[in-house]
Order: structure tokens, then C-alpha cells, then sequence
């Protein structure tokens, strides 16, 4: 498989990785991370030393902690300086506003959405999101929601010849589960939504990014890596 080939073999599995898994649907392959509540799941995008860019430079920075990653993957579009082009929100400090204007590039397609999480897992519609205003631990913007309800976005053609690698993330109705799928094999939009709709089951849910997008994934041995990376979404886990 395409993404495959970037994989590098890594240390051994950390304990409480994130259940991680290939699936195929309509003839393209992905690999699919499901987390819950449990799982300590948090956004990384910079430190002291300033923009983390990497998976090694969050698991450098988790050493501290006597932690590693457990999962990871890039969450949401950035700017040249790595800075994230919408909504950030790391433990409950909001470090970027929310954009809901229609713009250029698939951040700006609308409906565009949030990934929101605290008290439970949540896809939200950006002016949804912001005329509920809800209290999120944790929150990423990125753009186009792919499902929103059970619809595919309206924008969507089947017959699209754009096709990249994605990545995206799905949450349960009931909000105790966020799925996060990465495409081995380039993809159009379409299809990527309803790999989360009608195959993984989801009623809503948001593209990450195409073309860059990345995973790290231990029990996989994967190590994707690249240029660097803004947001980056990963489950913290204790190391050894």
C-alpha cells in the first residue's frame, strides 16, 4: 500500500496504544484508530522550544512526563509558520478564533466543522459551534465536515478526479468514541466520506487535511514522516 512505504520500524508498542486497524472499502485501502473517553487524547502544537512540527518532537517533549504517544496523526490545516488556520483550544485555553466566513482552499468549503472534546467526543459545524458556544477541553477546526447528520457535504461528486491521500476522524452518536481514518491509496472526497458514513458507521464527521496527511501508530510500526506539521491529535500513554 502507497503509505506503507513510508513506514519506519519503531520501539517496541507502548502500553494503552489506541486500537489501530486496515480496512478496505470500495477498493481503496485505509487504516482506521478508534479512541475513547478513557484513552487520554490531546492536541500538540508547541512548546517552549516552539512549534513541535514532528511525532519525535511530541514524544521528545513527553519524556517529562515519563510518557510517550500512543497515536498520532496531523489535526487540521496551518499556515506557513505552522500556525492553525482556524480554532485551536488546548486544555481549555483558546489560542486561535474560530473562522466562519466561506474561503478559498477546502478549509473555507462550507460547511466547514470543529472536532470538540471534554466531557464527550463531538464533530460540530463551525456557526453551529459558534452559536453554541460549548465548553471543549480540547478543539480543532478544520474543513470540509465531511458527513454532518448523516448527509455527505453538498459539495461532494462522486465522479471527482481530485483525488489525494486523506485523513479525517469520526465521532459516535453517543459521543464515547472518536475514529480517526488515514487513505493508503489516493481518494476523492466522496468516497472518503462515506468511508466514515457507510462504512465506519458515523453520522458525523471532519477532514483533517490531504496530501500531507501523516500517522504514527506503534502497534503498526508505522512512523510517517515529512514536512513539518501544525495541529498534530495523539493519545498520551505511559512510556516502557
Amino acid at each position: 500500500m502507497l503509505r506503507l512505504a513510508l513506514a519506519l520500524l519503531l520501539a517496541p508498542i507502548p502500553a494503552g496504544a489506541a486500537t489501530c486497524r486496515y480496512t478496505d472499502f470500495e477498493g481503496a485501502s485505509y487504516t482506521v484508530c478508534e479512541v475513547t473517553l478513557a484513552d487520554d487524547l490531546r492536541l500538540f502544537h508547541s512548546g517552549p522550544g516552539g512549534t513541535y512540527g514532528s511525532f519525535r518532537a511530541v514524544n521528545q517533549a513527553l519524556e517529562a512526563e515519563g510518557a510517550t504517544l500512543g497515536f498520532a496523526m496531523n489535526a487540521g490545516m496551518y499556515h506557513r509558520d505552522l500556525d492553525p488556520v482556524g480554532l485551536y483550544v488546548e486544555e481549555g485555553v483558546e489560542k486561535t478564533r474560530l473562522v466562519t466566513r466561506e474561503g478559498p482552499g477546502n478549509f473555507g468549503l462550507l460547511p466547514n466543522g470543529v472536532f470538540c472534546w471534554g466531557e464527550r467526543f463531538r464533530v460540530i459545524e463551525s456557526r453551529a459551534f459558534k452559536a453554541e458556544g460549548p465548553a471543549c477541553r480540547f478543539a480543532t477546526q478544520s474543513g470540509p465536515m465531511l458527513v454532518v447528520e448523516g448527509v455527505l457535504h453538498p459539495r461532494f461528486l462522486p465522479t471527482s478526479d481530485s483525488r489525494y491521500i486523506r485523513n479525517g476522524v469520526g465521532v459516535s452518536a453517543d459521543g464515547q468514541r472518536a475514529v480517526f481514518a488515514i487513505s493508503e491509496d489516493a481518494v476523492n472526497f466522496h468516497s472518503f466520506a462515506r468511508l466514515f458514513r457507510d462504512k465506519l458507521e458515523l453520522s458525523d464527521a471532519l477532514y483533517f487535511d490531504g496530501n500531507i496527511s501523516r500517522l504514527y501508530a506503534p502497534e503498526l510500526r508505522r512512523h510517517d514522516a515529512g514536512f513539518p506539521m501544525g495541529p498534530i491529535v495523539g493519545t498520551v500513554v505511559p512510556k516502557g
